[in-house]
């Protein structure tokens, strides 16, 4: 049972438990998706029975990991698949601990409002928001947002951070941006700025100002979503 019910794996030559993250990033990778097509959906159709999966699969997920053992997590389980041949990256656990914590209250936080209660509003899209930034970043760049809040919390307590990001020490050359690489992606969104005015997007077909057909749903209206939902339905 003692090896069930375990956060992070005892790795020789490392002081505290790690997990491997290149799993996590590959975990976070594939929450991502699935939160993202789910948010989508609700945003633009309306619907939001998507979501309401999401949110206990996201909510049961995160269960797993944080009181039971993360190498039972369904996600994480599918991370290690997607990077079984690649050599593991540890990292240290009680940071990740922290940080999926945070994941577990926003998650019983969207579960009360959206599952349970079925409220629809700016609450909810404030709580996607932030839960999709921090896979995002943790996916993307390697960057575990919410372990910054466990450095403020816990200064130096973290050991084994990726990219080792823990451990003080000046940039490589090769690490350090330069003036002509800054002015190259300066350059770089201009031009594209400068496309985008060249080309407007097509004619399309506009409804009349009093068409029922451009009155927003309830749904959208709690949203605050009620002049996008006229956008994209070529109501303006």
């Amino acid at each position: 049972m003692a090896n069930i019910f375990r956060f992070g794996e005892a790795v020789p030559g490392y002081d505290v438990p790690v997990l491997n993250e290149r799993e996590v990033r590959a975990a976070a990778g594939i929450l991502f998706f699935f939160a993202l097509v789910s948010f989508m959906n609700s945003w633009l159709m309306g619907d939001f029975q998507l979501t309401q999966i999401f949110v206990i699969a996201f909510l049961i997920d995160f269960a797993i990991r944080i009181f039971i053992n993360p190498s039972y997590a369904p996600s994480m389980i599918l991370g290690r698949f997607a990077v079984r041949n690649q050599a593991p990256e540890y990292a240290g656990a009680p940071q990740k601990r922290f940080a999926w914590s945070i994941g577990f209250a926003l998650a019983a936080l969207m579960f009360y409002l959206i599952v349970l209660n079925n409220m629809v509003g700016p609450v909810n899209l404030i709580v996607c928001a932030t839960c999709l930034t921090l896979m995002f970043f943790e996916t993307a760049f390697g960057i575990c947002l919410a372990c910054k809040i466990y450095d403020l919390a816990f200064p130096n307590a973290a050991r084994h951070c990726p990219g080792g990001v823990c451990e003080t020490g000046e940039r490589r050359e090769s690490q350090k941006i330069g003036v002509v690489q800054a002015i190259v992606v300066v350059v770089f969104l201009g031009l594209i700025g400068f496309v985008g005015d060249r080309f407007p997007p097509p004619a399309q077909a506009v409804a009349a100002p009093n068409d029922t057909t451009c009155t927003p749903p309830d749904w959208a209206v709690a949203m605050g979503h009620g002049e996008m939902w006229k956008l994209h339905n070529n109501c303006k």
